[in-house]
């Protein structure tokens, strides 16, 4: 398949058959053989596997990490894929981080400046909180009004202490927020996302307070690795979050907007094969690989 893309070339995509990963443990999937030196960061947090499709297409030229997150503190989920990466990766490794695990690769990137050697940001949440306020009714306002109505009622589950499906209830908002963040998805299984709101509750509000302090933002000063994010158009999330704040407290930065691109660019029919050129780029491995 050739296309135009925004360095101004036609290069040809080509499908490469999907290896399977050959190790899956409660906490780790491997795809591909030793030596790992990429890994790829799930976001929610409490969203695991949900960069499985990601992984599977990059293990057609690069042996892939998939760390599932499984602490439930933020610095619980710190140490634990420090751990992971240290004792099953090749450092320093790539890391890319997508929407939560934007967040979390870069506070592992900062504590642990050894361990990385670049950094990719895919649809991260803003760095400031300011940027932040509008989010929640941008995705209100996309939904039709039978999906506001049964997102409402599913918020009234997750904060019933006693519900015995929370879990489900918080599957399903993810697939109500997919589409609430989309711009022109492909057919996508969410099947395969393991939802626990447990560790959201937990995690979340400590990284958001992070964030908050500043000292989410502060952390960047630390980061030796460079840097590239990686934001679509129509996510919620404000690409001025990221770009701004970023671009004052990193020393090597790059940012990229794709057009016609929501929350996950992967799954987007307009955008899939720039975010892949632009992967392709970052990981120094062939455009034809995908």
């Amino acid at each position: 398949m050739a296309f135009h893309n925004i360095f101004g070339e036609n290069i040809i995509i080509e499908f490469c058959p999907q290896r399977q990963e050959i190790l899956k443990l409660d906490n780790l999937r491997k795809y591909g053989v030793a030596p790992f030196r990429v890994g790829v960061v799930h976001g929610g947090p409490g969203a695991a596997g949900e960069m499985a499709p990601l992984a599977r297409q990059l293990a057609c030229q690069q042996s892939i990490l998939e760390p599932i997150q499984t602490a439930d503190s933020l610095d619980g989920q710190v140490e634990e894929l420090q751990a992971l990466l240290l004792a099953h990766g090749k450092p320093p490794l790539v890391l890319i981080g997508y929407s939560w695990g934007a967040w979390l690769s870069f506070i592992v990137a900062a504590h642990y400046p050894d361990l990385v050697k670049k950094l990719i940001l895919v649809s991260s949440g803003p760095f400031e909180e300011k940027y932040a306020i509008n989010i929640a009714a941008t995705r209100l306002a996309r939904l039709h009004e039978k999906d506001r109505g049964e997102l409402q009622s599913l918020m009234k589950t997750l904060n019933h202490p006693l519900a015995k499906t929370r879990n489900q209830a918080f599957g399903r908002i993810g697939n109500l927020i997919f589409k609430a963040d989309s711009f022109d998805p492909l057919e996508n299984d969410r099947k395969e996302i393991g939802s626990n709101f447990a560790i959201f509750q937990k995690v979340w509000p400590q990284g958001a307070e992070l964030r908050k302090s500043g000292k989410l933002l502060e952390l960047g000063r630390n980061i030796q690795a460079p840097v590239t994010a990686i934001h679509g158009d129509y996510d919620p999330h404000p690409a001025a979050g990221v770009q701004k704040p970023l671009a004052t407290v990193l020393h090597d930065f790059r940012f990229f907007l794709l057009k016609n691109c929501g929350h996950s660019p992967w799954t987007e029919r307009q955008a899939k094969e720039e975010f892949y050129l632009l992967l392709a780029r970052e990981l120094g491995i062939p455009a034809s690989s995908f």
